[in-house]
C-alpha cells in the first residue's frame, strides 16, 4: 500500500521574479492561501497519510508554514541543501529521500509547484511492481518533455523539448516509483544543462520496460511565472478545487 508522497520544494523559482525574493514560490499566495496549501489539501483528500517535504530555499519560512500542517497528516521535512550542498536538478529530491523509503516500498512524487485533482492523484495508488509517469495531451508539446510510447501502456523514452513533432503527450511531473529508482541514482551524470535530471533515471528504467504511462484526465496546473497567480486563482474560483 502506498502511503508516502515526496514533494519537491527546494527551489526559489527564479521565473517568479520579485514574487519569490522573500519566500519560496510555493508559498506565494493565491486567493488568500499559499499555492502549497492547495497541493497539500488535495494530497490529503486523495488519501495520503505522510508527506516528505524536500525543502531548501528560505527553509525557515517553509518550515513555519509546514508546521501548521502537522496533525493534518504526518510531514517529514528534509533539507536538500544540507544533504547535497550545491548539487542541483530534479533528481536531487529522490536522492534526499532514499533512506526514508522502505526497501520494498513504493511512493508518489510530485513537484511543490504543480497541482492535480484529487481524482487524478488517486489513480496513482497502484499496487504493482511498475513505475508510472503521468501524461497529458498538450497543444504545445515542444515546451515540455514528450512521452514516447512503447506499445499501449509502456514508456519508451522521454524527449525533452523536441525541436520537431514527436507527439503531444507531455510529462506533467506526477510519478509513482518503486525502490528501483534508487538503483539508477549512481548512474546519472550531469546533463547538458549542468543538472542531474530525474528523466534520465526514468529513461533507464524505461529501457528495462519498468515504466508505464498513466494519463491524467482532469487538470494539471504548473505554477511557474507571475501571470499564473491570476490564471490559477481564476481556475480555482471557477472549479472550486
Amino acid at each position: 500500500m502506498i502511503n508516502k508522497v515526496v514533494v519537491a520544494a527546494a527551489g526559489r523559482g527564479t521565473r517568479m521574479l520579485h514574487l519569490s525574493q522573500e519566500k519560496p514560490k510555493h508559498l506565494i499566495e493565491i486567493n488568500g492561501h499559499p499555492f502549497l496549501y492547495y497541493l497539500l489539501k488535495n494530497l490529503k483528500e486523495a488519501g495520503f497519510t505522510e508527506a516528505i517535504m524536500v525543502i531548501g530555499y528560505k527553509k525557515e519560512i517553509m518550515e513555519k508554514f509546514l508546521n501548521t500542517y502537522q496533525g493534518e497528516f504526518k510531514i517529514t521535512i528534509v533539507n536538500q541543501f544540507d544533504i547535497l550542498g550545491d548539487k542541483y536538478g530534479t533528481l536531487c529530491p529522490i536522492e534526499c529521500v532514499k533512506d526514508l523509503i522502505g526497501h520494498d516500498e513504493s511512493f508518489i512524487t510530485v513537484y511543490g509547484d504543480n497541482l492535480y485533482s484529487v481524482g487524478d492523484l488517486k489513480k496513482f495508488f497502484i499496487d504493482d511492481d511498475f513505475n508510472y509517469i503521468s501524461g497529458l495531451k498538450h497543444p504545445e508539446p515542444q515546451k515540455y518533455g514528450v512521452l514516447i510510447r512503447d506499445g499501449e501502456d509502456y514508456l519508451d523514452k522521454i524527449i525533452e523539448k523536441p525541436t520537431t513533432f514527436v507527439g503531444n503527450l507531455i510529462n506533467t511531473g506526477l510519478y509513482k516509483f518503486t525502490p528501483s529508482i534508487f538503483k539508477k541514482l549512481p548512474l546519472i551524470a550531469k546533463s547538458s544543462r549542468g543538472e542531474f535530471e530525474l528523466t534520465d533515471a526514468i529513461n533507464l528504467l524505461a529501457k528495462e520496460k519498468r515504466v508505464k504511462i498513466k494519463e491524467i484526465e482532469d487538470f494539471w496546473l504548473d505554477f511557474g511565472k507571475p501571470d499564473d497567480v491570476q490564471t490559477i486563482g481564476e481556475f480555482l474560483n471557477n472549479n472550486n478545487k
